[in-house]
């Protein structure tokens, strides 16, 4: 027998054009000859849906589109992630309809509450199995986390299951799909049965779902995998001999993790822009490492056509760095404009004279540089209605090296969350392509700019201690102790952890940008910004 799976890119909120969509998957499974077909978790509303389920008349539209989805494919087995309404609260539930009308219910019992995740805010827990009999097969339903924990799929086998099907929205970071393999196996192995596991695709603002859904059978061997951040319906074929049984496919090699990570960049970008209807994407091209890959992914993202840049040089610009700006900006076919920011800075210290008389030059002048350059970015996309991309990395984000209401100002952030060290390692991937980051850019030391002879080393420990002090702080959440005992100086820790701390409120104000990391800026990492609570009260003096 056979099962369609697809991996779905969905428009979060968006319940109808949602509904139109599974419904042509439905016709292309029956077209295939499939007996059933799964979405992936929350699918008709999208994932994460965050309050719009606190609303009464969304969850309306969700009942009323499952009655026309079931109406439509009496036949067909249509097993779909959605909100149910119910006694006792609201649940993350997994419809199976058949013969028009809901024929089974799923209610997902594990339900996460750390990262990214919030659903307790939302669903309540359900308690017991379903499994359903598609063709004299029985599919036990699993809903994400529950496949994390033993429970759910043990309980399902005691309740008939012969086969686990587990429905997901399961967002990329780094070395999360080894984490899952290996998770799946450990359920596989101590049911002793195979699982399809079903992933969502797409961006949803800081989040990148990058489907990469497999199938694997009772021992734990992966017998049909589907490609990473594509949309994509594929036919699982089901064989019974002792047991019921995966027949196998061609294994497909996975991404390298740069491959990966470029990959979640440009899908994020593309979703982000695509699912808020901009035209296009504006951004300010320095001739600088951070601006260039940003440019690469945007160019990739959207196409060339749908990408603007700005060149804005000071009188601190290196000719150098104009010259790498043009040369990217013509070998990916891209239009830029060159605007001097020179009038707007003398404007402004002319108006500031009086107020700063007295006042030795400090980093308030540097900081106007970055501000001129913000508000002509910030035109260009209010009169092109074209999202500004903001360029900075995580590294910078992290310390506090970068302006307020200059260069991050923006509507989204696409290397928020990319360490300064990855930034590089990423070009060069994306230069393995095609030859499009000129090859100074990334072997120059980086500078903002807006000093004489200014460079990052200056005012940050060197990239390479610098990231990996920020990884153990930050991801891994070691104390100053800890940092040190690894290894570093002990003044360079005190002095990162301090920018860090002190930096929450620029953080606060930063446009949101996609996770790669195992714990990101935002949604994910919530400091508070006034606290009393420091790493530095215990230091030495």
């Amino acid at each position: 027998m056979k099962i369609a799976i697809v991996q779905f890119n969905p428009v979060v909120g968006n319940i109808v054009g949602n509904a139109n969509r599974i419904i042509e998957f439905c016709r292309q499974a029956q077209q295939k000859g499939a007996a059933a077909i799964v979405f992936p978790e929350l699918a008709i509303t999208g994932y994460p849906p965050e309050d719009l389920l606190l609303r009464p008349d969304f969850i309306s539209k969700v009942e009323y589109e499952l009655d026309n989805i079931a109406n439509q494919f009496p036949m067909l087995n249509v097993i779909l992630g959605y909100p149910e309404r119910g006694e006792g609260g609201l649940f993350n539930s997994v419809a199976v309809l058949h013969d028009g009308k809901l024929t089974a219910n799923y209610r997902k019992q594990q339900l996460p509450n750390y990262g990214v995740f919030d659903e307790k805010r939302y669903f309540e827990a359900g308690t017991s199995p379903c499994v359903v009999e598609i063709q004299g097969v029985m599919f036990g339903i699993t809903v994400c986390e529950d496949i994390w924990t033993a429970g759910a799929c043990i309980q399902s086998k005691n309740a008939g299951a012969e086969v686990i099907i587990n429905l997901n929205a399961s967002p990329f970071e780094l070395n999360k799909l080894d984490k899952r393999r290996e998770t799946l196996r450990n359920r596989a192995q101590e049911s002793h049965l195979p699982i399809v596991y079903v992933n969502q695709i797409g961006g949803q603002d800081e989040l990148v779902f990058d489907g990469a859904s497999f199938v694997m059978n009772e021992t734990g061997v992966v017998t049909q995998s589907l490609k990473p951040f594509e949309e994509i319906l594929d036919v699982v074929e089901f064989a019974r001999q002792d047991n019921v049984s995966p027949v196998s496919k061609e294994e497909k090699p996975g991404l390298s993790d740069f491959a990966s990570i470029y990959s979640a960049l440009v899908l994020g970008v593309r979703d982000y822009v695509t699912k808020n209807k901009f035209s296009g994407a504006v951004l300010g091209l320095s001739g600088g490492i951070d601006s260039a890959l940003t440019m690469a992914i945007a160019v990739d993202a959207l196409g060339a056509d749908q990408v603007e840049v700005l060149l804005m040089p000071s009188r601190y610009t290196a000719d150098m760095s104009n010259e790498d700006a043009v040369k990217q900006a013509k070998a990916m076919d891209v239009g830029y404009d060159v605007i001097p920011i020179e009038p707007a800075v003398n404007a402004f210290s002319s108006m500031l004279a009086d107020a700063f008389d007295g006042l030795a030059n400090d980093v308030t002048e540097e900081n106007i540089q970055a501000r001129c350059r913000g508000v002509l970015l910030m035109a260009i996309s209010n009169k092109k209605r074209k999202i500004l991309l903001t360029t900075g990395n995580k590294s910078e984000m992290s310390v506090g090296y970068a302006t307020l209401y200059g260069d991050m100002a923006g509507g989204f952030a696409p290397i928020k969350d990319v360490p300064k060290l990855m930034v590089y390692a990423l070009a060069t991937y994306r230069n393995e392509i095609s030859p499009v980051i000129p090859k100074r850019v990334i072997d120059r030391p980086p500078s903002a700019e807006l000093a004489p002879d200014q460079k990052d080393e200056d005012s940050l420990p060197p990239y390479t201690i610098l990231d990996d002090i920020l990884a153990r702080y930050i991801e891994q959440d070691e104390s100053r102790e800890e940092i040190i005992a690894s290894g570093f100086e002990p003044l360079v820790v005190d002095r990162v952890l301090r920018l860090v701390e002190q930096n929450e409120y620029k953080r606060r104000q930063s446009p949101p940008g996609i996770k790669i990391t195992s714990k990101s800026f935002g949604r994910e990492r919530r400091y508070p910004i006034t606290s009393g609570y420091s790493q530095m009260v215990f230091s030495s003096k």
